[in-house]
């Protein structure tokens, strides 16, 4: 059996689209984001109803080869790692300087191209998102590329990560800098089941 196969969908896949699990001292289910923790492990695909249905259908017990019993909010849990997770790569990218926020510098980070992502808090006005996707299609028609924009978090989640500051808007650039938070973004948004807000 490969090493990496979903045990919910028998799928094999990268380590980047699946999320580790492994048997707790206390008989849980541990999810193992950064895959480092010891023993036994089994991939659940990234995604929230797959993780859901593992633990409906008792499939980390067989997998894992122990008497395990996940919590029955898992799936919840495996949303707030995800989600602390990424947040504390967001930290990083904006120290780094490799996140700007505020309309008018996210207008300005999509409309010179060196957006490679856009955020909106839950609680963005829908006026103030129209506007940033008039910059985003703006962009696609003068040939330029299409900038993904994503409602991953509440507006306290990000002024955390930003240290404060009400922020609501906020363009990732592109570089090295934030390619830990876009992999770690996506993979939320994939979890998550969301669709990307596009530009129809």
């Amino acid at each position: 059996m490969n090493d990496r196969t979903c045990i919910v969908t028998r799928e094999s896949g990268s380590a980047d689209d699946l999320i580790r699990f492994v048997a707790g001292p206390d008989g849980s289910v541990v999810p193992d984001l950064k895959r480092t923790l010891p023993g036994r492990g089994c991939w659940v695909k990234a995604e929230r109803r797959l993780v859901d249905e593992a633990v409906k259908r008792k499939l980390f017990a067989r997998a894992l080869k122990e008497g395990v019993t996940p919590q029955a909010d898992l799936g919840a849990l495996v949303d707030q790692l995800l989600t602390k997770s990424a947040l504390g790569s967001l930290a990083l990218a904006r120290k780094a300087g490799a996140v700007v926020s505020g309309s008018t510098k996210v207008d300005q980070a999509i409309r010179t191209g060196t957006a490679a992502m856009v955020l909106h808090a839950k609680e963005a006005a829908a006026d103030g998102v129209r506007k940033l996707d008039q910059a985003r299609r703006a962009v696609v028609h003068l040939e330029g590329p299409e900038i993904p924009s994503f409602t991953l978090f509440t507006g306290e989640e990000m002024d955390l990560a930003f240290g404060g500051g009400n922020v609501i808007h906020a363009a990732v650039l592109e570089g090295k800098a934030a390619a830990g938070f876009v992999k770690r973004a996506l993979m939320l948004h994939r979890y998550r089941g969301e669709s990307a807000s596009d530009l129809d």
